[in-house]
């Protein structure tokens, strides 16, 4: 594997045996990052070193590393997470360390970040860093990693499932199932929905998680405009989209044994954040029919047979 080092400048190692590790390095410490290079480069290790997040990334798009180490403090927070996200993303079975100024927290961390397969803490011997990242190299299991699955995969895998739990709880629902649907009219466009989700989830990761990449979804749109003529209110739209999060979480929880927990937590607010864009697609189609001088008002038909139904 190779360690990537971030920070300004490209370092290249001197060789020392038959093979060289590429490490990416990432420091926003020009001091900090030059001397983890040199030492790193007299042990025989190919280094790369930038000083920021938007230089890692780049490099973890275009070039392969076996390693990357990367602060975790740096001008934002957050940072370190979001280069090892990356790194996990693009490059699944690179070593990823991240290098912490705080030992009072690496008990706690080692504890709840998963991202990372090494934590560091400041202060270390420079040498003791290269002897660290051999011995973790000889001593990873690349198959272990490439056996697991990621968020996208295992909701494509079962995604037959989701539609039929979803379906399942929406018959159980008595807010939604009191108009007179058929299976495959009452789950719709839901498969392309769920197709839409998993190709989003399957995009690099080009910043931090938190921003919202959301995409026109016709299936979404068409949607609303099935609901419409179904005589869905609102209400009901807001409804099985929950259930929908639950159903997707749930398989999630089901399939802890296959699932990679390396981007679990950036997955998970995907998911919430596309499945609430798809619900203001579906609505923003939705209501267009509704205001449209020329559409029966879907709205009233639900409520009536709603109260019909009670």
């Amino acid at each position: 594997m190779s360690l990537v080092v971030i920070g300004e400048g490209c370092f290249v190692a001197s060789i020392e045996g038959p093979t060289i590790h590429r490490v990416l390095l990432v420091d926003d410490d020009d001091a900090v990052r030059e001397m983890m290079s040199r030492s790193l480069e007299s042990k025989g290790f190919e280094v790369v070193a930038v000083g920021g997040v938007t230089e890692a990334l780049k490099y973890i798009a275009t070039e392969s590393f076996e390693v990357l180490i990367t602060d975790l403090h740096m001008p934002n927070a957050g940072d370190g997470f979001t280069v090892i996200s990356a790194m996990r993303h693009s490059q699944p079975t690179a070593l990823t360390m991240l290098v912490s100024g705080y030992p009072d927290v690496k008990s706690a961390m080692e504890a709840i970040i998963l991202e990372a397969d090494e934590i560091v803490v400041k202060p270390f011997g420079v040498n003791h860093l290269a002897e660290l990242v051999r011995e973790r190299l000889r001593s990873q299991k690349p198959a272990d990693r490439l056996n697991k699955e990621r968020v996208s995969a295992i909701l494509h895998r079962c995604s037959d499932l989701v539609v039929k739990g979803w379906l399942a709880r929406v018959q159980q629902a008595r807010e939604l199932n009191h108009l007179a649907l058929g299976d495959a009219e009452r789950t719709g466009h839901l498969p392309k929905l769920i197709e839409d989700l998993v190709v989003r989830l399957e995009r690099p990761i080009t910043g931090s998680p938190q921003d919202s990449d959301a995409a026109y979804s016709s299936a979404a749109v068409l949607h609303g405009e099935l609901r419409f003529a179904q005589g869905y209110s609102p209400e009901m739209l807001v409804h099985e989209s929950r259930i929908l999060q639950v159903i997707l979480f749930g398989t999630l929880k089901d399939n802890m044994n296959a699932l990679d927990f390396s981007l679990l937590l950036p997955d998970v607010m995907t998911i919430a954040d596309e499945v609430d864009a798809q619900l203001t697609q579906t609505m923003g189609s939705y209501m267009k029919r509704v205001n449209s001088p020329n559409s029966p008002k879907a709205p009233k038909l639900a409520i009536s047979a709603k109260s019909s139904a009670a």
